[in-house]
């Protein structure tokens, strides 16, 4: 069987709406890296927020973070790991401008660290970056902006979230890559210029060796439409956001609450 690259997205796809793996996803994704496919976790989270997914799932294939600005091979050094930023100035700015994007709070995300302007769990959850509770150095200070992020992150009170995006992308003049998160939550993210999911994934391609289209992917929001537009085959959940859907080539017959992409893989590969 010729072998794939399969692109799994985790919020809104792979995890159910409690954030979890069930065992029938656990065990149905260990069976397809044991057929030789390469299962590559390709998520807006930062790898703090993704990596007990990754050992779960017993992988160990490189990871795309940050919507496409870290690709890495966890818990590894690999000479083909690359990590993308972009211009500080622009998370200052977005601070400075919060109450016009509405913003409940703006965080800075760096591979091993994030500044948050509220942190404060009534604000936002701890969990939503991978820890239990905020501590001091979490907070948001413009000296400590010392470099750039991976990606700036911000909640949103503003009624539709991908108008906002558009209106931001004009705002700055099209330098940055803002995209919605999956899921129930109002947030967004700004990535570097150009990246996205599909380019992490054509840069993994490339130093995998193998071809565009043998490429798999499984998405269900805004941040997933390059990725599918690229796969040589791409699914959306059935619990998508229309915005996704003219960018599939197929459909799957469950959400993510009933194991969606588990089923499909079994109708694909088992």
């Amino acid at each position: 069987m010729h072998k794939k690259m399969i692109a799994l997205d985790l919020d809104g796809t792979l995890l159910n709406s409690e954030s979890k793996l069930s065992d029938f996803t656990i065990d149905t994704i260990k069976k397809i890296s044991a057929l030789g496919h390469k299962v590559i976790i390709t998520t807006g989270r930062p790898y703090r927020m993704a990596h007990t997914y990754y050992k779960q799932l017993v992988l160990d294939t490189p990871m795309i973070n940050f919507n496409g600005s870290l690709t890495h091979l966890p818990e590894k050094k690999w000479a083909d790991e690359q990590c993308l930023t972009l211009d500080k100035k622009y998370l200052l700015d977005m601070v400075a401008n919060r109450d016009t994007i509405q913003a409940d709070f703006i965080a800075g995300e760096y591979r091993n660290k994030f500044f948050i302007t509220d942190p404060n769990e009534h604000v936002a959850d701890p969990k939503l970056f991978g820890i239990e509770s905020f501590q001091p150095e979490n907070q948001f200070n413009p000296e400590r902006v010392t470099s750039d992020p991976n990606c700036i992150l911000f909640q949103t009170k503003a009624e539709d979230k991908y108008a906002l995006a558009d209106e931001m992308n004009r705002h700055y003049n099209y330098n940055l890559s803002i995209n919605t998160w999956g899921g129930p939550l109002n947030i967004l993210e700004c990535n570097p210029k150009n990246v996205t999911k599909a380019s992490a994934l054509t840069y993994l391609l490339d130093k995998l060796n193998m071809d565009q289209k043998d490429l798999i992917a499984f998405g269900d929001e805004h941040n997933d439409t390059d990725m599918l537009a690229l796969a040589g085959h791409g699914y959306a959940m059935k619990n998508a956001s229309s915005v996704l859907l003219p960018y599939a080539d197929s459909v799957t017959d469950f959400t993510n609450n009933e194991d969606g992409v588990a089923r499909q893989l079994i109708q694909l590969f088992l």
